[in-house]
């Protein structure tokens, strides 16, 4: 096999978790380049809810593997659409990283002793309507950029920003979080602290090359995620979280897959969870999303999608995993 192209984003984080990629096929005897790829999200500077959220960091990416100019994309899975693209498939999920949200504050203070008032920066729906969801008396700014540059808002524009824990481990920053946010408060996005590793479908060989990454219990993980995400009808960018792992009940390993969708002004929301087969992880998440729906999920959902939070102060984008 000639080299693999392998096509990222040009920030800090996605370099150096396609180097993670890079190591491993490396390391499984590969010759391996690196391909800068520019997305819109990373250009344009409007807020991700209205770019649209779901796909902005993916689809320069796809295009390159479409257009043969890389053989190989190297996402963030919780940025990648639940659509399926005939043309393209995920090869490999590598074992995820720490899938919980991050604080990082002022003065090293943790969520619970933020003062009332005190304003939490993020771009994320899904983090403000949880973190409102709390009754803390938080206010909160729209903020994007790359993780150093939100970091670096700490203090100066903001009393504190919520990252994702994986981003900050991988780029060895995780030493600056004041507290790893417990899913019980705030579950993650579905997918976050994976990566999803895609070629194209009718690539055989590459196939098979990267498919050697793959981690079977962050694949179902994630697989039932995403198929929750699917079934609620929602983008990367809608206020809806979700964690899945693996477990052992009385017949053996099982997944059981906890959920939130929560209404951007933190005024309601509705937690659900289910228990189901290893070996049918889609299906576990699409029946927990059904329950989700029957209880009025669909609604928040739609009011999110069609009423967005006002993001005033937008800076440029980033995804942090």
């Amino acid at each position: 096999m000639t080299a693999l192209r392998i096509g990222s984003r040009r920030s800090n984080l996605a370099m150096t978790q396609t180097g993670h990629v890079a190591d491993a096929l490396r390391a499984a005897g590969h010759d391996v380049e690196i391909v800068e790829i520019t997305t819109e999200g990373d250009v344009n500077r409007a807020p991700l809810s209205t770019l649209g959220g779901t796909g902005v960091f993916a689809s320069a990416l796809r295009q390159a593997l479409r257009d043969g100019r890389v053989d190989v994309a190297v996402h963030s899975l919780k940025d990648l659409p639940t659509a399926p693209e005939p043309d393209l498939a995920i090869a490999a999920v590598p074992a995820r990283v720490d899938p919980r949200d991050a604080l990082v504050a002022r003065d090293g203070l943790t969520l619970g002793e933020l003062p009332a008032g005190s304003v939490i920066g993020t771009g994320s729906p899904r983090r403000r309507a949880m973190l409102a969801s709390l009754g803390l008396g938080l206010d909160f700014q729209d903020i994007r950029g790359n993780v150093e540059t939100r970091l670096a808002m700490v203090g100066e524009q903001v009393d504190a920003v919520v990252l994702a824990a994986a981003g900050l481990r991988r780029v060895d920053l995780d030493g600056v979080v004041t507290e790893f946010l417990d899913p019980l408060q705030i579950l993650p996005a579905p997918g976050q602290g994976a990566l999803a590793v895609e070629v194209r479908a009718d690539d055989a060989e590459t196939l098979g090359a990267v498919g050697a990454l793959d981690h079977a219990d962050t694949r179902a993980a994630t697989t039932a995620e995403r198929a929750l995400l699917a079934r609620l009808e929602a983008g990367c960018s809608a206020p809806v979280g979700a964690l899945a792992e693996v477990v052992e009940d009385d017949k053996g390993p099982a997944l059981s897959l906890r959920a939130a969708v929560a209404d951007p002004a933190g005024d309601r929301e509705i937690r659900r969870s289910a228990t189901g087969p290893l070996e049918d992880p889609a299906g576990l998440g699409r029946t927990l999303a059904e329950t989700l729906l029957a209880d009025g999920a669909g609604d928040i959902v739609a009011d999110a999608s069609h009423d967005p939070v006002p993001a005033p102060n937008s800076s440029s984008s980033e995804s942090d995993t």
